[in-house]
C-alpha cells in the first residue's frame, strides 16, 4: 500500500508552532512528510526567530504529485506563500484534482482566499482574519470537501491530527493522539 505523501512549504516568517506540530504528527502517523521552502536557502526563520530547516527547496519537488498540501500560518509566511506563483499553481491543481489541501492561521485568508481557492466553502482562520474568508466558521478547525482549515497555534494539534485521520485513519490518528497524552 502506498504511504500518503504531504507537502509542507514554508517561507520566512511561517508559523513555527504550527510547523513542526504539523510535520510531528503526521510523521507520527507513519506518512511521508516533505518540508520544502519556498525561499532560495532551505534554512527559514520562522516565527519568534526560530529556525525551519527544510527537506528540499519548493522548485526541486517538480512535477511530484503529493496527496495533500499543509500551509502553514504566521501572517509573513501566508503573505509569502500566497505570492509564491508556483505554489498557488500548485494549489489549483491540488483543487481541480480533488486532492487534499489545508491552511492553518492566516494562510487560509492570505494564501487561499484572495486565489479563490475557499470560495463557496466553509473555512475558518485566525478570527483576527476572519473578514477575509468567503464563509467564515468559528471552529478550531473546519473540513469542506477536500478543504481543511484551522484557526493558530493553539488549534495545531487538534488540526494535525485531523489531517492524519484523513491521510492514514481514525484508528492511526488516535493512536499518536495517545502516544502524545493529548
Amino acid at each position: 500500500m502506498k504511504v500518503p505523501t504531504i507537502l509542507v512549504p514554508i517561507a520566512h516568517g511561517s508559523e513555527s508552532l504550527e510547523t513542526v506540530c504539523v510535520v510531528n504528527v503526521l510523521r507520527r502517523a507513519e506518512l511521508e512528510v516533505t518540508v520544502a521552502s519556498i525561499e532560495s536557502e532551505l534554512t527559514v526563520t520562522g516565527t519568534r526567530g526560530i529556525r525551519l530547516t527544510a527537506d528540499r527547496r519548493f522548485l526541486d519537488t517538480g512535477g511530484q504529485r503529493f496527496d495533500m498540501i499543509v500551509l502553514p500560518g504566521g501572517e509573513k509566511g501566508s503573505e509569502a506563500l500566497g505570492r509564491h506563483a508556483p505554489l498557488i499553481e500548485r494549489l489549483q491543481q491540488q483543487d481541480d484534482d480533488r486532492r487534499w489541501f489545508a491552511a492553518i492561521c492566516a494562510a487560509p485568508a492570505l494564501a487561499l482566499a484572495p486565489h479563490h481557492l475557499l470560495d463557496g466553502r466553509q473555512a475558518t482562520c485566525h478570527p483576527a482574519f476572519r473578514g477575509r474568508l468567503p464563509k467564515f466558521v468559528d471552529e478550531p478547525v473546519v473540513r469542506d470537501g477536500h478543504v481543511v482549515t484551522s484557526q493558530g497555534a493553539g488549534t495545531a494539534l487538534a488540526f494535525a491530527l485531523k489531517l492524519a485521520e484523513l491521510l492514514a485513519g481514525i484508528e492511526k490518528s488516535r493512536a499518536v493522539a495517545a502516544q502524545m497524552v493529548a
